[in-house]
């Protein structure tokens, strides 16, 4: 009756293996937008940019939420009737984002892409670690091939943007999900994964609240800077929407028998620590828009060739993932591995700060995204495999979505907004600290005006490196805690205190014979009294 595994007895194991891969090729990298195919989008709908982020926030937002709950649509469906269902889904929403032209409606499908996106993985978490066995091996392996496969798919959905249109491509993977979903159907089982549970237990509210809270939170972060920030009513009305959403969520969560969401495992230790840390790494994942900036802004990169960057970054994934895989065999300690991501991380902003020059040439691109590509999976695997440590699987798929949005969303875009204020703030004391070398008797109005956009693209380079230098102090700061932080080891010891109770300093040496020497003169004198 059940069956703890994904396809019939009959299909070779090398077969089912195959067939988990090609699901991940096709599932792990859809999203409800593309960032690098924005801009066609914004040309081909007439809508502004920030719609299209928000959608791309929202994909996250839609992960998040079906996290809590995954295990439980599990062991509710047969595998066979869920999966080709989800993926004949994604095909559908896929072809709504295709044919739509209301920036709305992709927001809407962006977030169930990523709720249904999620539900599939969990099919394919379970039978990969079990295969792997070791959970760090697993990250290894599944966040390098995941990583790798977002680099490729964002880079031909603007190679097919580009040579027939934006909408293109979400038709081929409205039709690969179809495809893949008669597939499955073949050779995918009709058996329960376990008891079959109840849905009614599932608190569909909370799952509301959840999504508003960081859906008002995905609207400041994507219109912030259009609306000028706390200007905006706007703005101000999605700040106090999200926030009231938000302690709805948590008092409901009090009051459940079986809550949507636990926070108790966010008083332990490694938990706070790791959050932290994905702070951290969301600064620097960040840094992406500053970069955008200089290609798109200063060099003149189309977007093909910006998004050719982004395959730079495979080899020092493949690295990362590799010394992963190594690191978690030989059951290393995590510091001196997270210690490496932060470094890469680091050393890619020192390179991009001495970098930003109107000569930057296309070579020269190579060993900083080979950095950032290093350590954006180190310390997507080590980060997150210490922040989950030792937490029971409950407790873990309990909390699990509030920190994938945190990963994911939150943190990225929070500083995704911060960089974006102070760039442009940083521009205009730039252009201010400029005229102050222009002598209006030296240089006419004309001159000014002829070279209006050297100006302006020196400013903006004086901005970024400004931010980036930033970022650098701050890196050190994350390397210097880091260093000293214990990873759940033992900070202090007291070894001449261990060595006395043990018998091996001199102190507790001579105490022994005193006492030996004692015992030997009262047996002595036993016998005369």
């Amino acid at each position: 009756m059940y069956n703890k595994g994904l396809y019939h007895d009959w299909v070779p194991k090398p077969i089912q293996l195959l067939l988990i891969v090609l699901l991940m090729t096709v599932v792990m990298p859809i999203g409800g937008v593309y960032t690098g195919n924005i801009s066609y989008m914004v040309g081909g709908t007439g809508s502004l940019s920030e719609y299209y982020m928000f959608a791309n926030y929202a994909t996250t937002i839609g992960m998040g939420a079906a996290m809590p709950i995954v295990l439980r649509l599990k062991m509710r469906f047969k595998i066979r009737d869920k999966i080709t269902t989800v993926l004949v889904l994604l095909g559908i929403l896929n072809y709504i984002n295709a044919t739509t032209f209301e920036p709305s409606v992709i927001i809407a499908s962006s977030l169930f892409i990523g709720f249904c996106k999620m539900v599939v993985a969990i099919e394919l978490f379970l039978p990969l670690m079990a295969m792997i066995g070791n959970r760090g091996m697993f990250y290894g392996v599944f966040y390098t091939f995941v990583l790798i496969m977002n680099q490729v798919a964002g880079y031909y959905a603007v190679e097919v943007s580009i040579l027939y249109n934006w909408q293109y491509f979400f038709l081929i993977i409205s039709i690969l999900c179809v495809i893949l979903a008669l597939i499955q159907w073949i050779f995918m089982h009709d058996k329960y994964f376990a008891l079959k549970v109840p849905l009614y237990y599932i608190d569909w509210l909370s799952i509301l609240f959840f999504v508003s809270t960081f859906m008002f939170s995905a609207y400041v972060f994507a219109f912030g800077k259009q609306q000028d920030w706390l200007n905006s009513s706007n703005i101000m009305n999605a700040g106090i929407a999200a926030f009231i959403s938000f302690s709805l969520l948590v008092v409901r969560q009090i009051h459940l028998k079986r809550p949507y969401l636990s926070f108790k495992i966010f008083s332990r230790n490694n938990v706070l620590h790791g959050l932290f840390m994905l702070l951290c790494l969301g600064m620097f994942m960040a840094t992406a828009s500053i970069q955008n900036i200089f290609t798109v802004g200063v060099l003149g990169y189309d977007q093909l060739t910006n998004t050719k960057l982004n395959l730079l970054m495979i080899p020092g994934i493949i690295l990362a993932g590799v010394i992963a895989i190594f690191w978690f065999k030989n059951d290393r300690p995590l510091k001196m591995y997270i210690f490496a991501g932060f470094s890469g991380m680091v050393g890619y902003s020192i390179i991009m700060y001495f970098s930003m020059v109107l000569e930057f040439n296309y070579e020269n691109w190579y060993l900083p995204m080979f950095l950032k590509g290093f350590g954006m999976t180190a310390l997507f695997i080590s980060v997150w495999y210490y922040t989950l440590d030792k937490l029971e699987l409950n407790d873990m798929l309990a909390a699990i979505g509030l920190a994938l949005v945190w990963r994911t969303f939150l943190t990225v875009g929070l500083f995704s907004a911060i960089f974006s204020w102070f760039q442009y703030q940083f521009q205009i004391v730039s252009l201010g600290d400029m005229a102050v070398y222009m002598d209006g008797l030296t240089v006419s109005p004309q001159n000014v005006m002829s070279n209006m956009k050297t100006i302006q693209l020196n400013a903006i380079i004086a901005s970024n490196k400004k931010i980036f230098g930033y970022i650098i102090v701050a890196g050190i700061g994350i390397l210097i805690y880091v260093f000293t932080h214990h990873f759940g080891k033992e900070q202090f010891t007291y070894p001449r205190l261990i060595r006395l109770v043990r018998g091996k300093s001199v102190i507790g040496r001579r105490r022994i014979r005193e006492r030996k020497l004692s015992s030997e003169i009262k047996d002595a004198a036993g016998p005369a009294l």
